[in-house]
């Protein structure tokens, strides 16, 4: 297909979005081609903004606007209770179900040697400091049942043997090898409720 210039340049961005294939790639920017000037330059302000001032929670990892993001910093939440996750996005799915007050981890990746990426690799030191600081700290690894998740599962359980922590895992309710950022609501809520603990002290 001949695209103006312009017009193939934000077609081929809009592809680099997950799960826009070109079709849609090409609905969306024909989309964005409506907007009043107005609205075109507080979309790319939007992104812009967003790119430059979100950054990680220097406690957690998440996303935030500040130093420390609003759930770390919010006194109601039950800081002793710990979701290991692999990345943000999934926060944001678990926060959706409004049922868990715990905090969050997140290791941004997950060990696997066939890749080459260790322990070192990923956001583990950090998650070990968090723990030592904590009295009976319980850590619920809502890692996807993957061999990467199954490595990093095991290897957090191991390096915390012997110590004041409980661990458990999401129920095996949920599906082999989904995405925790794609599951619904109910089917989330109820892996938490369900969780099965695989170490404790």
């Amino acid at each position: 297909m001949n695209y103006p210039v312009d017009l193939e340049k934000l077609i081929n961005y809009y592809q680099k979005l997950p799960g826009i294939g070109e079709k849609s790639a090409e609905r969306l920017a024909i989309a964005t081609l409506e907007f009043s000037e107005e609205e075109a330059d507080e979309f790319s302000k939007a992104i812009i903004n967003a790119k430059k001032n979100l950054t990680r929670c220097s406690i957690c990892g998440h996303l935030t606007d500040s130093e420390i993001c609003n759930i770390c910093s919010d006194d109601a939440r039950n800081k002793n209770i710990i979701c290991v996750i692999e990345d943000y996005k999934s926060i944001f799915s678990f926060e959706k179900t409004g049922t868990f007050m715990g905090t969050y981890h997140v290791l941004n990746g997950l060990i696997s040697p066939m890749e080459d990426i260790g322990p070192e690799d990923i956001n583990i030191a950090s998650l070990l400091s968090r723990v030592e600081k904590l009295d009976n700290p319980e850590l619920i690894l809502a890692l996807k049942p993957t061999v990467e998740g199954e490595a990093t599962t095991m290897y957090i359980k191991k390096i915390l043997e012997n110590k004041n922590v409980t661990i458990s895992r999401l129920s095996y309710g949920i599906p082999i090898g989904a995405e925790i950022d794609y599951l619904d609501n109910v089917t989330l809520e109820k892996a938490l409720e369900d969780r099965k603990k695989i170490s404790e002290y």
